[in-house]
C-alpha cells in the first residue's frame, strides 16, 4: 500500500467527517486491513449522508483536486447507488456508496469499526462483512473468481476468529450461499 494511497484515504475521510458524513471502508482495501493483501485502482467508502451533508462535501472538494459531479451524486443518493470523486493530484478514484436501506446494509454499517490505518483512523467493515460483500460481489459478476479467492484468503487470514454465525445469518437473506458453499470447498 503505497503512502499516497494512505494520503488520499485519510484527506477523503477527514473531507466526509468535516461535512458530517459517515463513512466505512470497504471492498480490497478494507481487506488490506484485515489482512488480505491485494492491488487495486479504487478505494471503495460506504456512506450514509443526508442530501444536504452530501452537497456541503462535493461543493466544499477543491476543483483543482477533485472531480465529483453534485448532479450525479444527489442522484445516486435518491437511487442508494454510487458516484465517483477523483482526486486529481494523487489519481485515485473513490467509489462512494450510498448506504442501502436494506437490514443486512444497515447492520453492517452498525457493526464497523474503529481502527488504525493508513497513519489515521478509519471506520472499516467487519471482516465477516467485507465476507458476505465479496460473496454478493461475485454473485452479481456471475461467480467472480477473484471475489471468492478474496473470500478464501479474508478467512484464512481471520481463522478461529470469524464469525461464523454472523455469516450463515445473512447467506439465505443475501443470497449468497451457493458462492459461501464454493468458498467453503475450495
Amino acid at each position: 500500500m503505497t503512502d499516497d494511497l494512505g494520503a488520499a484515504l485519510v484527506d477523503m475521510v477527514a473531507r466526509l467527517d468535516a461535512a458530517g458524513i459517515p463513512s466505512m471502508l470497504v471492498g480490497s482495501i478494507a481487506g488490506v486491513v484485515h489482512g488480505r493483501a491485494r492491488t487495486t485502482h479504487d478505494v471503495d467508502l460506504v456512506i450514509a449522508p443526508t442530501a444536504e451533508q452530501l452537497r456541503g462535501f462535493v461543493r466544499a472538494l477543491p476543483q483543482d483536486a477533485y472531480y465529483c459531479e453534485e448532479a450525479t451524486a444527489l442522484d445516486a443518493l435518491r437511487r442508494a447507488s454510487q458516484f465517483n470523486v477523483l482526486d486529481l493530484e494523487r489519481g485515485w478514484k473513490f467509489d462512494l456508496m450510498i448506504r442501502k436501506p436494506r437490514p443486512f446494509s444497515r447492520d453492517e454499517f452498525e457493526r464497523r469499526r474503529r481502527v488504525a490505518a493508513f497513519g489515521s483512523e478509519v471506520h472499516v467493515a467487519s471482516v465477516e462483512d467485507i465476507v458476505l460483500a465479496k460473496l454478493e460481489w461475485s454473485e452479481a459478476a456471475g461467480g467472480s473468481e477473484r471475489q471468492i479467492e478474496d473470500v478464501r484468503e479474508l478467512v484464512r487470514v481471520a481463522g478461529s476468529d470469524l464469525d461464523l454465525a454472523h455469516i450463515e445469518q445473512w447467506l439465505d437473506p443475501l443470497g449468497v450461499r451457493d458462492a459461501w458453499e464454493r468458498v467453503r470447498s475450495g
